[in-house]
């Protein structure tokens, strides 16, 4: 086999290395496996194959199963992931578990998982070693090529080492874990603007209750608090992963990988159906009637304080296009996107506060236009002359008796009208003169008779 009485199968140094980083983070992975996520420029997957071999003869790496596809799926030893500990610069503690016997059922969710983190990462195909290297036999037209990527697609996001699998989230004080949730993967990725992105694969073979369920458990992982070491409160996450670059919790992936087990409707009826049971997770609180100016003019905006922002996508999806393409879909959007555009708030204060500015500048315009007229308004009166004063109209006070004006119509009084007391009109007083009051009549003073 050309290899040395140490690694009888001729692995290299290098590739053992990748052997072990990827068995340290996957827990469960195939030689082809990790031949795409550590190096898809090798031609094929028997170095990686070799190397894992080699390994399990110093008891490194111990192979239990084989995937339903006949792949041979490799887990370490407890010895292998003391090695694969010090291949990544992690201490021991943060490696997890060694995942003895999961491989004895093929442990389908686990290469689910892997394919995921293999189509995010998207390592780019470059050759290990300067060699020249056979020509490859081009594939015949229509040939199947499995999950491998196209030639011209763009690295991913992140490295091996960005990634941790079968991750347990819970406080502290639970016992077990039992109140948290355990994460399929955690992606760490500062450098390409996810300091944090918590990922769950689905395979279709669970109701959609039991999603349900595990958002809640994010929710309240999330929503833990802790002493800070300033004295104040702190979220629990932040103690292991750093912080956001806006607001609300970390965001949470779902990854669909339906494979022949549902049609495409059935498989848009469950995402449909995981996303309204969990409204109440990702979707913000609506400030409304907030700013500055009239009720007529303010608006309001989303508040994703206390809110999760949740991604969907499928494995078919993220293969195809990479994680860079428009593949996203995120709950409570309308359309598939980039993953910088689903992790975006479009609708929160940041868009609020710029309307909230251009509502500003808008009032101080108007009211400096009105300042304006009103000091031309008031330099035009300043320069026109005084004109007369319009005559003021005497209040003509109403009759006693009849409550006309007590100066009466023009052309009403005569030379016959007797003289005017104040208080009558001129027609009032013919008509008391011609026919006197009885008080009148019986004390008024009678004139003698001659």
């Amino acid at each position: 086999m050309g290899g040395s009485k140490a690694y009888p199968y001729g692995s290299t140094t290098a590739v053992r290395a990748h052997v072990l980083a990827a068995l340290g983070v996957l827990k469960l992975a195939t030689a082809d496996q990790m031949h795409r996520l550590m190096a898809p420029g090798h031609r094929d997957n028997k170095g990686f194959r070799n190397a894992a071999l080699d390994l399990a003869r110093h008891g490194l790496v111990v192979s239990e199963g084989s995937s339903r596809d006949g792949h041979k799926i490799w887990h370490l030893t407890p010895v292998g992931l003391d090695a694969a500990a010090g291949v990544l610069g992690r201490p021991v503690g943060e490696m997890g578990g060694i995942a003895r016997g999961a491989a004895r059922s093929g442990a389908p969710h686990a290469m689910a998982v892997n394919e995921t983190v293999i189509a995010i990462t998207c390592a780019p195909a470059a050759a290990t070693r300067p060699v020249p290297r056979q020509q490859i036999p081009q594939a015949p037209a229509g040939a199947a090529t499995g999950a491998t990527p196209p030639a011209d697609m763009a690295p991913g996001i992140g490295w091996v080492g960005s990634w941790s699998t079968e991750v347990p989230l819970a406080a502290p004080s639970s016992r077990n874990g039992r109140a948290g949730v355990r994460a399929d993967a955690v992606l760490q990725a500062p450098e390409a603007g996810l300091p944090v992105l918590f990922v769950e694969v689905d395979n279709c073979t669970e109701p959609p209750e039991t999603l349900e369920a595990k958002f809640e458990k994010y929710l309240r992982y999330f929503r833990l608090k802790t002493k800070s070491s300033l004295g104040g409160e702190m979220p629990l996450w932040r103690t292991h992963y750093r912080p956001l670059e806006r607001d609300g919790h970390p965001p949470l992936v779902f990854v669909f990988n339906p494979g022949t087990r549902i049609g495409a409707q059935g498989l848009k009826n469950r995402m449909y159906t995981v996303m309204e049971g969990t409204r109440q997770i990702w979707c913000g609180d609506y400030r409304a009637d907030r700013g500055y100016g009239s009720p007529k003019e303010r608006d309001g905006y989303w508040d994703f304080t206390d809110a999760v922002p949740v991604v969907f996508t499928t494995l078919e999806r993220l293969q195809a296009g990479g994680p860079h393409a428009a593949v996203w879909w995120r709950c409570g959007h309308r359309q598939w996107e980039t993953l910088t555009d689903a992790l975006d708030n479009p609708g929160d204060r940041r868009a609020w506060s710029v309307r909230e500015d251009a509502r500003r500048v808008q009032e101080k315009e108007e009211q400096a236009r009105q300042e304006r007229e009103r000091a031309a308004e008031k330099q035009r009166w300043a320069n026109e002359p005084d004109s007369d004063p319009e005559p003021v109209s005497e209040i003509v006070p109403p009759c006693a008796r009849c409550g006309g004006p007590v100066t009466g119509l023009d052309g009403e009084a005569d030379a016959f009208t007797p003289p005017g007391d104040g208080r009558h009109c001129p027609a009032c007083r013919t008509v008391m003169r011609d026919y006197p009051t009885l008080r009148d009549t019986l004390f008024r003073r009678r004139p003698r008779s001659k």
